[in-house]
């Protein structure tokens, strides 16, 4: 199976369709540029019989009629191709209004109520307070018992002093009490920012600051994390409770001065808080989620009540989700994923969420039956690490219809819908903080969303041309920007339109990041677009496929070189190892060279066969010169490559340990040697 994302870089062809097969499905990925000939007379042909039928029914008596359809018709037939995706879309465009439609209706109800998110949830459990509402191993709670707990949580803060606007960080594994924390802080209009539990030291304390944290919850597995940093002057002063679920109880001591925060919990009367709760907006701050770090420290994205509901209630409404699903969430309660779009089918729905403390390949799909789950979650390389698991008869057997998430790439999606059975894939983009968010509800391999051919311009998803190796954008002489055809790879912006949840752009706690995000003046004087820094390419039907992060594209010999594309190929070749590829600077040498990074433990790539598979499937300039085998690629806690550390680290033999391939004039990968570095490294290697 070939990779194809980035194929549509090349001019198209009469006939450019682009596809990638799978040997047990024969469905394949397919990018539509252009209609062939068949096509073209089939819709040119349509067009004339419907145009007869309108014209004996509607205008043989009628002079006007006739030369208007016979206009419309003239300007049909020299346009086949919208025809042809008018026609095409109809079912899905028709499915997509309708479920888009409730969407904001919803929204809409809870904006002129001015429901915030516990407002919406008092109600739901009142609806329910006997059913599972999260489930976690043998620990489940009720929608009722939720209920309680936050309003406890709400309670206690209340009597600690903590007012409207202030700021809680929250330090804690996945647990089903983590939701209850934030939940119950939001009835008093404290924001939460949402601690990633794998940071530790300057990181975490990063986090800590820039939120402008008042007190700090941390549960007591990751109390000597918190320790470690615990003498910073910043943290010293900081009102500390510490949380033990009943399985730690016995087994954690309490940080110094640390508040018990279970024992005050099981101590605290329920209050009334409606009137706190009332006093709420949906535009008020309800959680800060951070992004990942891949190129830099955390930044801590604002998330509203509204933009919550947006985020969980656009992805139930537009994949039809169920209240009576339940729901696999194996992901972090930290991140969007898991934390907004998994847990907000309980909170805004009265679904039950399923949660696992970290994810396990090996029981993702006993978990799955175990539970009885109808839907589950995937993010980014999940996916990949079920389909390097051994084949089991079990995998079989879930009661999954539907799995959703964002990441699952293309040239594995039909091999994984085949042989776990899945009948659904609904593949969500979108940033935590930005406002370019599509969706594919149809089953389209590969595609990340879609937009209406009818609503390109409504929409505020747009895709403009851009510098492939910088990601700016490319602007006219008047100092405007271009829409893409279809077929051609360029940057997507999504249009800020703070009145609408659809379009709104809260960006970061720090206001600097925040301006970093946004472009102005693209279509318009004084117009505004949120930039996604992800390059993507568009096809004739509206279908939108990701080509490459902004910046992974790197120039070598004159030519881009999209890492996606080289990533695909070697993975091919090697099955389905992790493999992740980036430009290093050489120095005297213009461009950045191609480097590859595959996790290979055990050292059994046969560099042989994969010199023969590269050579046949990339040009010259797109070969990476450097493969690098190492035991494990360093990832975010979301499972994102962190492509920065190997980019800096490089090819230089005195630092990594790790075996460095070098691609020598026969074409063939072999061990890097000290001459041949020291030959780079002085320009002298004739490249």
């Amino acid at each position: 199976m070939s990779q194809s994302r980035t194929a549509p870089a090349r001019a198209p062809r009469e006939r450019d369709k682009i596809g990638e097969s799978d040997d047990e499905t024969g469905k394949k990925m397919e990018v539509l540029l252009e209609l062939n000939l068949k096509q073209r007379t089939a819709t040119r042909a349509g067009i004339v019989m419907v145009g007869i039928i309108i014209y004996v029914l509607f205008c043989t008596n009628s002079a006007k009629a006739s030369l208007t359809l016979g206009a419309l018709l003239t300007l049909m037939m020299r346009n086949p191709t919208i025809v042809y995706a008018l026609v095409m879309t109809v079912h899905r465009d028709t499915m997509a209004f309708y479920r888009f439609l409730w969407l904001n209706v919803y929204l809409l109800r809870m904006e002129r109520r001015n429901w915030i998110i516990a407002r919406i949830f008092q109600q739901i459990s009142q609806a329910q307070p006997h059913k599972s509402c999260f489930v976690m191993d043998e620990r489940r709670l009720t929608f009722a018992q939720v209920q309680l707990l936050s309003n406890k949580v709400a309670a206690f803060f209340r009597s600690q002093r903590l007012e409207r606007g202030d700021c809680v960080a929250l330090l804690m594994d996945t647990r089903v009490e983590y939701p209850c924390f934030w939940l119950g802080l939001s009835q008093l209009g404290v924001i939460t920012a949402l601690i990633n539990s794998n940071l530790r030291r300057d990181t975490l304390l990063h986090s800590i600051k820039v939120a402008n944290a008042r007190a700090l919850i941390v549960g007591s597995e990751l109390a000597d994390v918190l320790a470690a940093i615990g003498e910073v002057d910043e943290l010293r002063q900081l009102p500390i409770y510490q949380y033990s679920d009943a399985d730690q109880v016995a087994s954690y001591e309490l940080l110094p001065g640390a508040v018990d925060l279970r024992s005050a919990l099981d101590a605290q009367q329920p209050e009334n808080l409606s009137l706190e709760i009332a006093r709420g907006s949906t535009r008020d701050k309800l959680i800060y989620v951070f992004t990942s770090g891949t190129t830099g420290l955390p930044k801590a994205a604002v998330i509203t009540n509204l933009r919550f509901l947006f985020m969980a209630a656009g992805t139930f409404y537009m994949l039809h989700l169920q209240k009576d699903d339940v729901v696999y969430n194996p992901l972090p309660l930290y991140h969007t994923a898991g934390g907004i779009v998994g847990i907000g089918n309980a909170l805004l729905n009265g679904a039950t969420v399923v949660l696992r403390k970290k994810f396990s390949a090996s029981n993702f799909w006993r978990d799955c039956s175990r539970h009885e789950c109808s839907v589950a979650q995937y993010i980014g390389e999940l996916c990949r690490y079920l389909l390097a698991t051994p084949y089991t008869t079990e995998q079989r057997q879930h009661s999954l219809r539907l799995m959703y998430g964002n990441g699952l790439r293309p040239q594995i999606w039909t091999q994984f819908v085949s042989r776990f059975g899945i009948p659904q894939i609904g593949e969500v983009y979108g940033a935590t903080e930005g406002n370019s968010n599509l969706i594919n509800i149809t089953n389209r391999v590969g595609a990340i969303g879609f937009v209406p051919v009818f609503g390109r311009s409504i929409y505020p998803v747009q895709v403009i041309r851009c510098d492939e190796q910088t990601g700016d954008p490319l602007r006219d002489s008047e100092g405007r920007c271009t829409r893409c055809k279809p077929g051609e790879p360029g940057l997507l912006i999504g249009k800020v339109d703070s009145k609408r949840a659809v379009s709104a752009f809260h960006g970061y706690a720090d206001k600097g990041a925040s301006e970093q995000k946004l472009l102005r003046n693209v279509y318009s004087k004084g117009d505004v677009f949120f930039n996604s820094g992800d390059m993507v390419v568009c096809d004739i039907l509206g279908y939108f496929y990701f080509k490459d992060r902004t910046g992974d594209t790197f120039r070598w010999r004159g030519e881009n070189v999209a890492t996606q594309e080289v990533e695909a190929i070697i993975t091919n070749c090697i099955g389905l190892s992790d493999c992740v590829v980036y430009g290093v600077q050489i120095p005297h040498v213009e461009g950045k060279a191609g480097m590859a990074a595959i996790v290979d433990p055990s050292r059994k790539v046969d560099m042989e066969y994969l010199s023969t598979g590269i050579r046949g499937s990339l040009p010259a300039y797109a070969r990476p010169l450097f493969i690098r085998l190492l035991d494990e690629i360093p990832r975010t806690a979301t499972f994102k490559l962190k492509k920065r550390e190997l980019a800096l680290e490089g090819y230089d033999l005195s630092r990594l340990s790790d075996p460095i391939f070098y691609l020598n004039r026969d074409g063939i990968y072999r061990r890097l040697t000290s001459e041949q570095y020291q030959a780079l490294q002085a320009g002298t290697a004739g490249l």
